[in-house]
């Protein structure tokens, strides 16, 4: 656990994804940049699943997963953080829905609703993306308080489908950042 870790704050849902350059280390060093903040502690990561580009489909497989974690940010203080950990892993918004080193999307938080030009919660379109409800749903936990769970399996249950969406292997962020209780 991490001394900034608190019982305070929002749980919040974060997807990841990256298909250019070394897509794991890349997500791993995103997760532990989120960590390392002072006010954000990652507490859940889903195993990581390679899937086919959607949307503009000329580019390289991605690897994509899921976050859970706890911030006593405002939702628009979160994004602003990831929107830092995207530019200093090299993201550029080349093409939409192109290629990317790096891609955080905020998806959920504590069953917010927000509707601003920088960001809507929840996540508008994350119910149409096997690529993020497969990874969401294993680690969302089943007796979840809010209505993410149920909203996710019924997502996935209705048609969302996993075509395109592999498993490709366990996360080991825990393992290889050497975080423990000091």
């Amino acid at each position: 656990m991490n001394s900034h870790s608190t019982s305070e704050g929002s749980e919040a849902y974060i997807a990841l994804g990256a298909n250019l350059g070394e897509r794991e280390a890349t997500l791993l060093e995103a997760i532990d940049r989120l960590n390392q903040h002072p006010l954000i502690t990652v507490l859940r990561c889903s195993s990581l699943y390679e899937t086919d580009p959607v949307g503009y489909v000329d580019q390289p497989n991605f690897i994509n997963m899921a976050l859970a974690l706890r911030t006593t940010l405002e939702p628009e203080e979160l994004l602003s953080a990831m929107l830092q950990i995207e530019l200093e892993l090299g993201r550029e918004r080349h093409i939409h829905w192109g290629p990317r080193t790096v891609d955080l999307d905020l998806l959920w938080m504590e069953g917010r609703t927000l509707d601003t030009p920088q960001l809507t919660l929840p996540h508008p379109r994350m119910q149409e993306r096997a690529f993020v409800l497969v990874p969401l749903l294993e680690i969302v936990p089943e007796d979840d308080h809010t209505e993410l769970f149920p909203f996710v399996q019924s997502a996935l249950d209705s048609g969302g489908g996993k075509e395109g969406v592999r498993f490709w292997k366990k996360c080991s962020w825990h393992t290889a950042s050497g975080h423990s209780a000091s």
